[in-house]
């Protein structure tokens, strides 16, 4: 564990000290298109911030080789240097459409040509598991058409729900921990050696998101664009195909019956894995939404819209951090709880958690307006937007007790959603145009 940690530390480390320095060389490159009208954000903001989660997935890997223990993962595996060659392919496709807006169909060829990599080096699905039946081998047409049609759906997944300031790094990152676990207690607990590349992507997928969201949380001063989404959704796939088409049922000896047993055992997991729709529900959920709708309007499943969950829930009275914290919630509620359910299937404690969780999450979706109160004494330890209600009335009263004679100006509320920085600039009524001023001499 201790080499884990630190792997995820370096990998987190490097991604943020080099964010900065991308962020520069994006502004230089022009990296830095034009508002959208299915933007969220108000001012032009660099691209590019993939480069440095690339880079920090490399020194991840590099010190992950060099370490006692992680060390056997690269000399009795091939996956480490799949992963490394799938996403060196799909980064460069990535950072080409940061700077000059490919097709998607060209976007979608690079995924195929990044999971084809992938295959022919080893990270591939090679038998399921199906309960009642057993392990079913697949072939090597059926396991190459597999893993390319899940790298494919998790690349799209990832890079459809990147539509607001930090949700992307921070869903992924909650997924990655999520599978992190589940793949730590496989490797360590049943001792089953062929989880422990899978445990080393989840946790330098960890460093990679956590590096990057202290510069992408709101207001996001660079995004990790396609270079960063498709990225972090390959190491994420390729953790999935790893634990799920190498590991076989049997070994983990749940039972010392028969495979079917042990197969019906894991099914809660295995599966979920298998797609990753419980690990990445929600993206994948908004991924087919997306597609019936455009398909539904006669756009092409590629066409860009404003339909998406994050953009529902601005609609309705979020804000944009309360959007992102919602995402979180509902990410974590599935992931976790599908980690819960495969730790005991039979636990009523996690059903009843996950139902009590699940009503807490409606509540919260109804409050849109909700702001929480804060006491007096505790205004100094929050920040300025809990503290504005307070500041309204001292406001007000400042206005009232103002001479009648005397311009009132109205106070400008810090901290309110949708101002901030170059943001708040608006038209500028109070002052007065020195064009037209008369001269003082």
């Amino acid at each position: 564990m201790r080499e884990y940690l630190l792997t995820l530390c370096v990998t987190a480390a490097v991604t943020y000290l080099l964010t900065g320095p991308v962020r520069k060389f994006a502004i230089v490159a022009g990296a830095m298109p034009e508002i959208r009208a299915r933007d969220v954000h108000r001012e032009p903001t660099p691209r590019l911030g993939g480069i440095a989660m690339f880079f920090g997935l490399c020194a991840g890997l590099l010190v992950a080789d060099h370490l006692t223990n992680l060390n056997e993962v690269f000399e009795k595996s091939n996956e480490p240097r799949a992963l490394l060659s799938g996403a060196a392919l799909i980064w460069l496709i990535g950072v080409l459409d940061d700077k000059f807006e490919i097709d998607a169909l060209i976007k979608l060829g690079g995924q195929m040509i990044a999971a084809g990599v992938m295959v022919m080096q080893g990270l591939t699905i090679l038998w399921l598991p199906i309960p009642g039946i057993g392990s079913v081998a697949l072939t090597q047409w059926q396991g190459t058409l597999l893993t390319v049609a899940l790298v494919v759906i998790t690349i799209n997944a990832v890079n459809f729900v990147d539509g607001l300031d930090g949700l992307a790094s921070g869903m992924v990152c909650i997924a990655a921990a999520a599978f992190f676990l589940y793949a730590y207690r496989i490797w360590y607990s049943y001792g089953v050696e062929a989880a422990a590349p899978a445990t080393l992507f989840a946790a330098i997928l960890m460093g990679m998101c956590l590096g990057f969201l202290p510069h992408n949380m709101h207001p996001a001063r660079v995004f990790m664009g396609d270079s960063g989404s498709m990225l972090i959704g390959l190491v994420l796939a390729a953790g999935a195909i790893s634990v799920t088409g190498q590991v076989d049922p049997d070994a983990l000896k749940l039972f010392a019956g028969s495979e079917k047993a042990a197969v019906h055992q894991t099914v809660p997991v295995y599966i979920p894995l298998l797609l990753p729709l419980t690990i990445i529900a929600v993206p994948a959920a908004d991924l087919v939404l997306a597609i019936v709708r455009r398909t539904w309007r006669g756009q092409s499943p590629f066409a860009a819209d404003r339909g998406h969950l994050h953009h529902r829930l601005l609609e309705i009275g979020h804000s944009h951090s309360r959007a992102v914290l919602i995402m979180y919630f509902w990410s974590a509620l599935i992931a976790f709880g599908a980690l819960a359910y495969s730790v005991n299937s039979g636990a009523m404690w996690s059903v009843l958690g996950v139902a009590a969780l699940s009503a807490i999450g409606l509540l919260l979706l109804l409050l849109p307006r909700f702001t929480p109160r804060t006491p007096r004494w505790a205004e100094a330890f929050v920040p300025p937007r809990y503290r504005r209600r307070r500041a309204a009335a001292a406001a007000a009263e400042s206005l009232e007790s103002a001479p009648a004679g005397e311009e009132q100006r109205t106070p400008v509320t810090v901290g309110v959603s949708g101002v901030n920085g170059a943001t708040a600039l608006g038209p500028r009524q109070n002052v007065p145009d020195r064009g037209k001023a008369e001269s003082s001499r």
